[in-house]
């Protein structure tokens, strides 16, 4: 039998060091100690270019935004602060970023997905119903309590809901600077322009009064 020619086994090799990659990371690894993001600047390539070292400070490394309770008067009665890359711009390239979400009694966050990153929950009050739906149509769910952890892998929808008698908040973490967030009535109800109704009623077996009713919740 005729041995592996040497352009065979490099070629072999290349494959082998690069399937593994997209599977460990959601962001690429960064290539310098810190890069905060220079939002203002005019072109970027998968992320944001640096700042001047020169001209960064203790400051940007610091966000107090989770801090604070959101405002949850809204038809949700849920209130996101983002600490992600655009509000925090010292996460650029370290691949990850956090969410606080506020609940009222009764609050949801709609069923969502995120398309970059992996989210792990942690409740810090309250009493909180969260669920995720496999791609197999298969759905786990669990109320959680302060302290409790729940993980909800890259890209599959889920939700949260308060289902205590006051009111309750968590914290999200991401393996991604800017993971990306895809609610569901809103993908499908609240586009501009919006997705044709023929669509919406074939998929979801109802007429077109159902599917406008809901439009004209979701009309911006």
């Amino acid at each position: 039998m005729m041995n592996p020619s040497p352009l065979y086994l490099l070629s072999c090799l290349v494959v082998l060091l690069l399937l593994p990659l997209p599977s460990l990371f959601a962001d690429p690894d960064p290539l310098q100690d810190f890069c905060i993001a220079d939002l203002s600047a005019s072109t970027s390539v998968n992320g944001f270019p640096c700042k001047p070292a020169s001209k960064v400070t203790s400051d940007d490394f610091v966000f107090d935004g989770l801090s604070k309770e959101g405002n949850t008067s809204n038809m949700f009665g849920l209130g996101i602060t983002y600490a992600d890359v655009l509000s925090f711009p010292g996460l650029n390239t370290l691949g990850v970023s956090l969410i606080r979400a506020d609940l009222a009694i009764g609050g949801v966050v709609p069923p969502h997905s995120h398309p970059r990153g992996t989210e792990a929950v942690l409740v810090a009050s309250g009493q909180i119903l969260v669920g995720l739906v496999t791609t197999e149509n298969v759905y786990y769910s669990k109320v959680l309590t302060a302290g409790q952890l729940f993980i909800i892998p890259r890209g599959l929808v889920h939700f949260q809901r308060n289902v205590g008698q006051g009111k309750a908040h968590f914290f999200t973490s991401f393996n991604s600077q800017l993971p990306g967030i895809a609610f569901v009535p809103l993908n499908l109800f609240g586009t501009i322009p919006s997705i044709p109704n023929d669509v919406l009623t074939k998929s979801f077996q109802v007429g077109d009064d159902v599917v406008n009713s809901i439009k004209s919740k979701f009309a911006s």
